[in-house]
């Protein structure tokens, strides 16, 4: 903004005339088509140039934007230079995007710009450049101002009056915001007025909007930017953070130590006279001497004198004044007040009340307290600084005593923590010494104030004492009973001798000695083994009770070191050794000796047993070191058990024979060592009476299951079952076969004549199964009783056994069931009947048409122990048809009673 200036001039005149051609080609334009707008060449920067109507083309638009930076659209639809522009010849155009981001619509106008032809100008027409007045102004308002009011504050006026009726209008903070009402301006001449005080400490200034349009609402200039500052008065006292500043600083400080520091605050304007602030102390107490000071800019306390003493005065109030105006005497002050408190240095001994002390304390008292001493201490009470510690520099050599401190009166408590001895000593002199908790600060030489206390020792009548409390005697062990020495002896302290006090045993764990009443020396009871248990390190320890006349009595220990007599042989405490022949052929036997070393080892070992007895060819021992030899066997004895004597002598000539048991084993590590019977030497193995019972008891339990199983069996034969007709047919399935063996030629007749020539069980237990007894293989002929046949040449040869009662019966069976009932032959007419046929037939088994080695012949398999009564499949075995049912009329002896149950009856 600015002053009015004068309008008519030829550059005005012309400046109308190309506004209104503007106007007119403007508004006649059609909206959303593209505008031409006619300019001069040249156009100044933030120039109106003309005006597009929008809302015909667009009606509602959240921006508006141009693509040429050169110019700017205003919300009416004014297009405004941001830029001085010179136009060329040609035309100029940029485009208007119009968008509505709810919509999303997006509209274009394109606006081309044309300059005019220069009017020729006569000379003397000559062109005058005005001022701008629609600029912004900057403007200030007093702070609390008297007024009158409204006041005039300053005039804004836009150029384009010259040609335009002009109405100004204002909006921002103090118009139509808070603080409402402020300020107005008159919308004809744009004078600007403020309706009443303003205090610059709420609103510091005010930005508002100035608006200049035409009555139709044309807007030829643009919106104008107004800023009004507010003037500050020195309105405002500086004001103090605190009322009352507390501050501690340490007696005998240096001089400059820093207190504490002051702040104040003041309102009004930063960087003014109005808030640059002095500090200074108005008022001591006490007022002499001064000792503190005050930085003027900062409000820095700080000492002026190192003679702070906390025992005369402990406390400082100082009366502090801040003002503005760097304190000129025209300036605001404000005062508050400053206490500082002086902290306690340790710079005061403390001092014994006293410079000796006399007490006194019984013999043998311990844990009593005897003395307290108290010490004067001028510096602050119950702190590090007064607390006191006390010690004792001398005269406590042997620690009698102790010195503590009461925390409560600061008092030196002297106790007494170990017994004095009046036949000793009957005085004590001691030297104590306090200082305190905290180090000194003072200036003193020593640091530690001394007295002397004398502890005066009474007496009292003491009974004896065991001293020293373990008194050994040396005696041999095994000294005939009745032997008798010194014993264990106490003494009276007051007379120095053992005259008048008696002796009794407390404690004897053998039981082995005697203790004279009067005297204290013991006698032997029984004999003394220095080997026994309760002896530790050849030491035998008792317990002696002295007592004298008074009935005071003492306690000690009487160590009866007994000296080794070789009473001991050396032997073996290992008694079995075993010995396993596979991986090992010798075994480590060690000998011990009870006795000392002096009559222990080096052993000798050896085999007691006659010349050319069993031993001595068996066994052999070869010594390893002092203590070890090794035993070892000879001519690869059987496994077994063995009892070897040894003897082991000691150095001195005394020996034992110690029995070993050798085991003999079977076996990698002895842990698995199991000992075989029959075995040579072995003494077979007697059963304890618990294993007798297991044996009678797992009888029993057999029997009772079997009498369970044939109870069982009977009531089964007694109550007849119904099946369902498919119940054979659903449990009696064919078994997968078994791949046949590796092939072998087998001697029939050797076959023949071995098998069937056994013993009668052979024929008529077992000879169903084909297994030959007792040897190591087995010739799978039948099928446990079952018909086998051989083909051969179109010949069909059958073989039944009848198992059952007996009596069996030889029969030609052609694939159906065998009836049990009617077995009649023998097993010697069986015998008879089948020895020939079966040669005959394992030959023509053995052997195909062209007399080559069948494919299914007789085979040879491991022996896999005894077979079972139902047989096995062998090469004679007819051929079942895995899933057909012709399998059920060929059962085993086992399976028919199951096959006759499962039929329908």
């Amino acid at each position: 903004m600015a002053a009015a200036q004068p309008t008519g001039s030829p550059s005005g005149a012309l400046c109308r005339q190309f506004l209104l051609v503007l106007a007119i080609l403007t508004f006649a334009c059609d909206a959303c088509k593209t505008v031409t707008l006619h300019v001069p060449s040249k156009l100044d920067a933030e120039k109106f140039i003309g005006r597009v109507n929008l809302k015909e083309c667009f009606k509602s638009a959240n921006l508006i934007h141009s693509s040429d930076p050169d110019f700017q659209i205003l919300q009416d639809g004014s297009v405004y230079t941001t830029n001085a522009i010179l136009l060329s010849s040609a035309k100029r155009s940029f485009t208007i995007l119009l968008s509505n981001t709810e919509s999303q619509e997006e509209k274009k106008i394109l606006v081309l710009l044309e300059h005019q032809t220069k009017e020729k100008h006569s000379p003397e027409k000559v062109l005058i450049r005005a001022k701008r007045r629609w600029a912004p102004i900057p403007c200030s308002v007093p702070e609390n101002s008297l007024g009158p009011f409204p006041l005039f504050l300053q005039q804004i006026q836009s150029d384009t009056a010259q040609n335009y009726t002009i109405y100004y209008s204002i909006s921002g903070p103090g118009v139509d915001k808070e603080p409402r009402n402020l300020f107005y301006v008159e919308r004809d001449t744009g004078n600007l007025f403020c309706t009443r005080p303003i205090d610059r400490e709420i609103y510091a200034s005010f930005e508002l909007v100035a608006f200049a349009t035409t009555p139709d609402g044309y807007t030829p200039e643009y919106p104008l930017t107004l800023l009004i500052r507010i003037e500050d008065e020195n309105d405002n006292y500086p004001i103090f953070t605190e009322t009352t500043y507390m501050f501690k600083v340490s007696e005998n400080c240096r001089v400059g130590t820093t207190v504490g520091q002051v702040c104040a605050t003041d309102k009004d304007e930063p960087d003014t006279l109005h808030t640059r602030l002095r500090y200074s102390i108005i008022e001591q107490f006490p007022a002499s001497p001064i000792l503190f000071s005050m930085h003027p800019t900062t409000g820095v306390i700080t000492t002026t004198s190192s003679q702070l003493d906390r025992e005369l005065i402990n406390k400082y109030q100082l009366k502090i004044k801040v003002q503005d105006m760097d304190g000129q005497y025209f300036g605001l002050q404000t005062t508050a007040a400053c206490v500082i408190n002086i902290e306690d240095a340790n710079d005061h001994l403390p001092t014994f009340t006293r410079s000796s002390y006399v007490t006194s304390v019984e013999e043998n008292r311990i844990d009593v307290e005897i003395l307290r001493v108290a010490v004067e201490d001028k510096d602050l009470i119950y702190t590090a600084n007064w607390r006191a510690n006390y010690t004792i520099l001398k005269g406590n050599e042997n620690g009698n005593f102790k010195i503590v401190t009461d925390t409560e009166t600061n008092e030196g408590v002297l106790c007494v923590v170990k017994a004095l001895n009046y036949e000793e000593k009957q005085q004590v002199i001691l030297q104590i010494g306090v200082v305190n908790e905290a180090l000194y600060s003072g200036s003193s030489r020593s640091a530690m104030n001394t007295a002397t206390v004398t502890v005066n020792v009474q007496n009292q009548d003491e009974g004896p004492e065991c001293i020293p409390a373990v008194q050994i005697v040396r005696i041999k062990e095994n000294v005939p009973r009745g032997t008798k020495v010194n014993g264990y002896k106490a003494y009276d302290p007051e007379i120095g001798r053992s005259n008048g006090i008696r002796y009794k045993k407390l404690n004897d764990p053998e039981g082995w000695v005697t203790v004279d009443e009067n005297s204290g020396s013991i006698t032997t009871f029984r004999t003394l083994d220095r080997e026994a248990e309760t002896v530790r390190n050849g030491v035998y320890n008792i317990t002696v009770l002295a007592s004298d006349k008074d009935g005071r009595t003492c306690t000690g220990t009487l160590g009866i070191m007994l000296e080794d007599v070789n009473d001991n042989g050396p032997s073996i405490p290992q008694r079995t050794v075993i010995i396993c022949k596979t991986v090992m052929s010798s075994a480590e036997i060690v000998a011990v000796d009870p006795d000392e070393p002096i009559n222990g080892p080096p052993f000798d070992f050896s085999l007691d047993a006659v010349s050319g007895s069993e031993v001595l060819r068996t066994w052999r021992l070869t010594k390893i070191n002092d203590t070890a030899a090794r035993l070892s066997y000879l001519n690869d004895p059987q496994f077994g058990r063995y009892t070897v004597p040894i003897r082991v002598t000691d150095r001195l000539g005394m020996s034992v024979v110690t029995e070993l048991n050798v085991i003999l084993c079977d076996c990698v590590t002895t842990n698995d060592c199991t000992i075989r019977s029959g075995s040579t030497g072995s003494r077979g193995v007697v059963l304890g009476k618990w294993a007798i019972l297991a044996i009678l008891l797992g009888i029993a339990l057999l029997f009772c299951i079997l009498l369970t199983l044939i109870c069982g069996a009977t009531g089964a034969a007694k109550k007849p079952k119904v099946f369902p007709d498919d119940l054979a047919q659903q449990n009696l399935i064919v078994s997968n076969t078994e791949a046949p063996g590796d092939d072998k030629v087998y001697s029939t007749n050797g076959f023949t004549t071995h098998t069937l020539g056994s013993s009668a069980q052979g024929v008529c237990g077992t000879l169903g199964s084909g297994v030959k007894n007792g040897g190591q293989e087995t010739i799978e002929m039948v099928k446990g009783g079952q018909t086998e046949s051989c083909r051969e040449a179109g010949h069909h040869h059958t073989l039944e056994v009848c198992k059952g009662g007996g009596q069996h019966t030889l029969d030609s069976c052609r694939g159906g069931q065998v009836d049990m009932d009617n077995c009649r032959y023998t097993c010697s007419e069986w015998y008879t009947y089948t020895q020939p046929r079966l040669g005959e037939k394992v030959q023509q088994c053995n052997q195909d048409g062209n007399h080559m080695h069948a494919q299914d012949y007789v085979l040879t398999y491991n022996y896999e122990g005894k077979g079972s009564a139902a047989g096995s499949v062998g090469c004679c075995s007819e051929r079942q048809e895995e899933d057909g049912l012709e399998f059920l009329d060929h059962l085993e002896p086992k399976f028919r009673t199951l096959a006759e149950t499962c039929m329908k009856r």
